[in-house]
């Protein structure tokens, strides 16, 4: 089974559809499917639920989809980066599930394992409990999460085989795992591809049979969400 494809936009021909729900890996910038978002953006799918950490910044990443107006809910930790998430919340245009960080990942993971729900401790006593079962365990209160699944997941890899095993490189890490084993098809996005028996099994973070389709990505331009400089020392 040939699973490399020539661009992002034939990797997903005939998977996007509106109203669907995705997975997408990164956190900010970091390990962004960065190819994959601008096919999604280019196909002019709408009406989307995304869960990813976070939405990129204004017009990067994911940012990109909300600019478009693409996205109908956001499952998200974290927002602050990103004005135009912030307006289209505020405003009532987009929906919003916010989910801490770490329930975020279990989620997703749990997702993947068939796992339909866990409770944690996790947001008892707040907002985030809102709604949720509440149940006591050793005289303690832990709220039921749902597992995450999707249509989708699209993630970004360093390094893959022609099979599709796949190697993260370092942070980029991310969500990246959790989200690809969470949905009926992922579709990843690496620097480069070898030939299978080329990467030390015990260096394979996702094995293939997770991933159905793959395109290289690169060359790719390493952005940076701050851009931080100090003043020039004193002569």
């Amino acid at each position: 089974m040939n699973k490399l494809y020539p661009t992002a936009e034939a990797a997903l021909e005939g998977l996007l559809r509106d109203g669907m729900t995705l997975c997408a890996g990164g956190f900010g910038l970091c390990g962004i499917p960065e190819r994959l978002i601008d096919a999604i953006q280019a196909s002019g799918v709408r009406d989307l639920t995304i869960a990813s950490n976070n939405a990129g910044i204004d017009n990067e990443g994911l940012g990109k989809l909300l600019r478009s107006r693409q996205v109908r809910k956001m499952i998200s930790s974290y927002v602050g980066e990103n004005k135009e998430f912030e307006r289209q919340y505020l405003a009532g245009e987009l929906e919003v599930e916010f989910c801490p960080q770490g329930t975020l990942a279990e989620r997703c993971r749990a997702g993947g394992a068939g796992i339909p729900g866990f409770y944690t401790k996790t947001g008892v006593g707040t907002q985030v409990a809102e709604g949720k079962e509440v149940k006591v365990f050793d005289g303690e209160e832990y709220i039921l999460e749902r597992g995450i699944r999707a249509d989708l997941s699209i993630i970004k890899g360093w390094k893959a085989d022609e099979a599709g095993n796949l190697i993260f490189r370092k942070t980029a890490r991310n969500f990246n795992q959790p989200m690809a084993t969470a949905a009926d098809i992922c579709v990843a996005e690496v620097e480069e591809v070898v030939p299978v028996g080329s990467l030390d099994p015990d260096t394979i973070h996702l094995p293939g049979i997770y991933v159905k389709r793959m395109i290289v990505g690169s060359p790719y331009d390493k952005k940076i969400e701050f851009r931080t400089v100090r003043e020039p020392a004193a002569a």
